[in-house]
């Protein structure tokens, strides 16, 4: 790709983020992205035709620039992926969206599958580290990868968009030790 391209690919999407951040889902439009980014109106809807289409862009960019890189120690992955989701969670574009694209994904169909291709783009790493583990043994084999996702993620979830709670320090490491307990637990049992 051309490299005058991807710088303004990222000042667009910049520009999206900032203004969701300042002015909520109705500041991000084409016409305020231009502005703010000096891209083109016309570029803008070349790469995204609807607003949709850009604040789903603005996000996907977003989660993937703050996933971690698997190292192959099961734990230590572990922490830093939810340390990762734990710090989206308290920035104010990822709290915002996630609230709206939740909120609008029950009556608009757009939405909806805008939820599904998130959901599945910060879930992608985890998920990783889920099979990685499995496949080495440090995981019961028959564990439903899903339902791990669940029950890691979940809990912050659960605590900063439904509780409207901060989730403290000490919050990850104690989600993650219990996980790796309760199925190292099962896989005895099992044996």
């Amino acid at each position: 790709m051309d490299p005058r391209a991807v710088r303004s690919r990222a000042r667009a999407l910049a520009a999206a983020r900032d203004l969701l951040v300042e002015q909520g889902w109705a500041g991000v439009t084409h016409v305020a992205v231009a502005e703010r980014s000096g891209v083109g109106r016309t570029t803008l809807y070349r790469h995204w035709p609807d607003t949709p289409a850009l604040v789903r862009a603005t996000l996907a960019h977003h989660i993937a620039v703050a996933h971690t890189e698997p190292t192959g120690d099961l734990r230590g992955d572990l922490l830093r992926e939810l340390a990762a989701s734990r710090a989206m969670l308290h920035e104010p574009t990822t709290d915002r969206a996630i609230r709206v694209v939740v909120e609008r994904a029950a009556v608009d169909a757009t939405y909806a599958e805008m939820k599904d291709a998130l959901y599945r783009a910060g879930t992608r790493v985890l998920r990783g580290i889920v099979d990685t583990g499995k496949e080495r043994g440090e995981l019961p084999p028959r564990l439903d990868t899903d339902l791990a996702v669940d029950q890691l993620v979940g809990p912050l979830f659960f605590r900063r968009l439904l509780a409207g709670e901060h989730i403290p320090d000490g919050y990850v490491p104690e989600v993650v030790d219990a996980f790796l307990r309760a199925h190292k637990k099962k896989e005895r049992a099992h044996r």
